[in-house]
């Protein structure tokens, strides 16, 4: 049974009438009689009671027609949903992203906009820290990554377009006594005991900021380990020591912490968009495409 037979019953079962039906087809007759013939065959069912003056359906033709129409609007759909994934308008899309991301608000702007654009993909979200996402992006478990420098050895089928850059800011009580600085060095850390993301929680800022900090001329000392970014901040409330962070968490506002910049040019992590690097998903592209417009207007 093909789809075109499927057309020629439904044709000739609305019609009531094999002329007008092969009209409408724009067929011949004759034709249209022998498919509908052998579809009868082919079904094992008298589709049609006939004769010269009237064609009718029976009852076997009337159940067949109400399955034959659902069959012909699903094949359709398909043919629709199959072109708008070509077009990189249909599927879906699993995205990672650290866990600053969410508080620029680029990252809302770049969803809601592809949501908008592309209602019939679905989005699927994933929180994970930046090795964790490139991993998961190399063995093709995920499509696409907001992440921070690796600063340490990824998957090498994996590209990074920059996005933006950000500050890192540093967080701390508001009575310690660096809190009364407009700016703090990194030199100024010196003695200090942080609180940070585990050693293996696969984030780009922990590396980051030992390299910073080794630059200044001193190694930090870790005093906590906190998995969450608001843990973090609370620890730090808490008087368990400092934190550097992107400036991006200065909208977790929590009362006994203050946020200041911190003075060095080498202070700032990069919002980078991860890919596989011979990526060739149309849904891939598209939102690859909006992510660096959005990118490219600017914004916080």
């Amino acid at each position: 049974m093909e789809l075109r037979h499927l057309r020629y019953f439904v044709a000739v079962a609305e019609e009531l009438h094999f002329t007008r039906a092969a009209e409408r087809l724009h067929i011949g007759q004759p034709p249209l009689s022998q498919q509908i013939q052998a579809l009868e065959a082919e079904l094992g069912a008298q589709l049609f009671e006939r004769n010269k003056r009237s064609v009718r359906l029976t009852q076997a033709g009337t159940l067949f027609l109400d399955d034959a129409r659902r069959i012909l609007a699903l094949s359709e759909q398909a043919a629709v949903t199959a072109r708008r994934a070509q077009r990189g308008e249909a599927g879906e899309l699993r995205i990672g992203f650290t866990f600053s991301t969410p508080f620029t608000p680029y990252f809302a702007t770049v969803i809601n906009r592809y949501r908008q654009l592309f209602p019939h993909v679905t989005l699927t979200l994933h929180e994970m820290a930046t090795l964790h996402q490139l991993e998961a992006i190399s063995g093709r478990t995920m499509d696409l990554g907001f992440v921070r420098p690796p600063e340490t050895t990824y998957p090498s089928d994996i590209k990074l377009t920059q996005l933006r850059q950000d500050p890192l800011f540093l967080v701390l009580p508001v009575a310690h006594a660096l809190a009364a600085k407009e700016a703090i060095a990194i030199a100024d850390m010196a003695g200090e005991g942080f609180v940070m993301y585990p050693k293996d929680a696969g984030t780009g800022i922990y590396p980051q900021i030992f390299r910073l900090c080794k630059a200044a001329g001193f190694v930090p000392q870790v005093a906590q380990e906190a998995g969450e970014a608001s843990t973090i901040i609370g620890l730090v409330a808490a008087g368990c020591g400092i934190s550097v962070l992107p400036a991006s968490f200065d909208r977790i506002r929590m009362d006994g912490v203050c946020y200041r910049p911190i003075d060095d040019p080498q202070a700032t992590t990069s919002l980078l968009l991860a890919q596989r690097e011979e990526e060739t998903s149309p849904l891939v592209a598209a939102f690859v495409k909006l992510a660096e417009e959005a990118a490219l207007e600017g914004g916080a």
